[in-house]
C-alpha cells in the first residue's frame, strides 16, 4: 500500500519548483493533489502532466476571497482535504537602510499572512470533517538566523516557524498535526533570483554567490527539490502521528538545531 493512498492534498505555489516536486511525489504515493498557484496556466499544465491524480486551481494567497474560493473548490473536488502544504513564498534582499515598506508588505503578505490564512481556511475544513489532517509549512534555514542583506525574508521565515509551533499546539486537539520543513540552499529558479540579489549588493559576478554557498554545504552540494520530498511524504503520512509543532532542517548539514 502506498503511504498516502486515498489522501487528498492542497499544495500552494505548486506550479513549479519545490511545490511541483511535492505534487509529483504525493501523487506517486497515492494521493490526489490540488496544484494551486497564482499562475493559472502553469498550474493547469502541471496538473495535466500528472493526469487524473491532479487538479489545478488558481490561488492568490494574499487575497482572502481567493483563499476561500480555492479551498472550497478543492474540498468539493476531493470530498475533503487531508494535507495542506504551504509552499508559496517570495524572496527579497537589501541592506537595512534600503528596505522599502512596499517590499516588506509584499513579502509578509505571501510568506506570513498567506501561510496563516491558508492554515486557517484548511483547518476549518479538516475540523468540520472530523478526520484530522496534516499541515506542512515551508520555513527556511534563513528563519533560524539573521543575515546582513536578508532581514525581511529571514524575519518572514522565522515567523513561519513560530506560526507552526502555535498552530501545532492549537490544532492537535482536532487531530491536525502541524509541522514545517526548513530547506537550506536549493538548486533551481528560486536560487537564480537569490544569486542576482547578491550580485547586485555584494558586487559579485552572476553565479559566484551560488557557487560559494554550494561549496559551503557540508554535504558537498546544493540541495534539490527532490531532496525534500522524503520529509514531505513522512510528515504527511500516518508515521508522523506523534509529531507536531516541529521544524525539520533538510539542508545538507548547514544548520543544527
Amino acid at each position: 500500500m502506498m503511504r498516502l493512498d486515498g489522501k487528498s492534498a492542497l499544495i500552494t505555489g505548486a506550479a513549479r519548483g519545490i511545490g511541483l516536486e511535492f505534487a509529483r511525489a504525493y501523487a506517486a504515493e497515492g494521493a490526489r493533489v490540488a496544484i494551486c498557484d497564482i499562475n493559472a496556466q502553469a498550474a493547469a499544465d502541471a496538473a495535466a502532466a500528472l493526469g487524473d491524480a491532479a487538479i489545478a486551481v488558481r490561488l492568490d494567497v494574499t487575497d482572502q476571497k481567493s483563499i476561500d474560493t480555492c479551498v472550497a473548490e478543492v474540498e468539493e473536488a476531493f470530498g475533503g482535504i487531508d494535507i495542506l502544504v504551504n509552499n508559496a513564498a517570495l524572496f527579497t534582499a537589501a541592506p537595512l537602510t534600503e528596505i522599502t515598506r512596499a517590499d516588506y508588505d509584499r513579502i509578509f503578505a505571501v510568506n506570513v499572512s498567506g501561510t496563516l490564512f491558508m492554515m486557517q481556511a484548511v483547518a476549518r475544513v479538516m475540523i468540520r470533517r472530523g478526520s484530522g489532517g496534516r499541515i506542512i509549512n515551508m520555513a527556511s534555514q534563513a528563519g533560524r538566523r539573521g543575515e546582513p542583506l536578508v532581514a525581511v525574508y529571514c524575519a518572514s521565515k522565522a515567523a513561519v516557524i513560530s506560526l507552526t509551533q502555535s498552530a501545532g499546539l492549537n490544532l492537535i486537539r482536532h487531530g491536525i498535526n502541524v509541522n514545517a520543513i526548513a530547506p537550506g540552499v536549493v538548486e533551481g529558479e528560486h536560487w537564480d533570483g537569490v544569486d542576482a540579489f547578491f550580485a547586485k549588493y555584494e558586487g559579485k559576478e552572476p553565479g559566484q554567490k551560488k557557487a560559494e554557498v554550494a561549496a559551503a554545504v557540508p554535504h558537498g552540494r546544493m540541495g534539490t527539490a527532490a531532496d525534500l520530498t522524503g520529509m514531505a511524504i513522512f510528515l504527511a503520512s500516518n508515521e508522523a502521528d506523534y509529531i507536531l509543532a516541529q521544524t525539520y532542517n533538510v539542508d545538507g548539514g548547514q544548520w543544527m538545531s
